[in-house]
């Protein structure tokens, strides 16, 4: 788990190497073992009164699209010198208006046991056609979680940040 004092030092890092036109509002930094993500906020597309939701959809769409391949050797050369430094990936998103899209990310293989309770489920979500196999029906479920409990768990993520921050200032072990 990583600190917020460490994290706000990777977000200190990036906001300082990041041009200024890449930054309409503050960089979103997510960190974790094995990867730093970084999006970015566009803004929104100028979009007339009376544009439709799905052009206004293919409009940020587009944006994006054209960021990521106008500034492709620009992030290049900011994540290989974040790699170096971090000894972790960095990933790279961008957000205009509603329109979120990461451009590059890792899928990171992770060993769990599971009993046969559990491994029924995975098969059950197999066998209906949701996933092709147990792993990516464990990829599916570990996303309805994620979309169904995001102020739980970041209500997690920041009590376990606080323990971590009081183990780093107790007595060395």
């Amino acid at each position: 788990m990583i600190t917020n004092e460490a994290l706000e030092r990777v977000r200190g890092w990036f906001s300082g190497r990041l041009p200024e036109e890449w930054q309409h509002a503050a960089p979103t930094v997510t960190v974790d073992r094995e990867e730093i993500t970084v999006v970015l906020d566009l803004g929104d597309v100028d979009l007339a009164e009376d544009t439709g939701d799905a052009e206004a959809a293919e409009k940020r769409a587009g944006r994006a699209k054209a960021f990521r391949e106008e500034t492709r050797d620009r992030r290049i050369a900011i994540a290989r010198e974040a790699e170096h430094r971090y000894d972790r990936k960095v990933a790279w998103g961008v957000r205009v208006g509603g329109h979120e899209e990461l451009f590059t990310h890792i899928a990171v293989p992770v060993m769990t046991r599971l009993r046969q309770p559990q491994r029924q489920v995975l098969d059950t979500l197999v066998e209906a056609g949701v996933a092709r196999s147990r792993s990516e029906a464990l990829a599916w479920c570990v996303r309805l979680v994620g979309q169904h409990a995001d102020d739980w768990l970041e209500e997690l993520r920041e009590a376990m940040s606080h323990v971590a921050e009081v183990r780093t200032k107790g007595p060395d072990a």
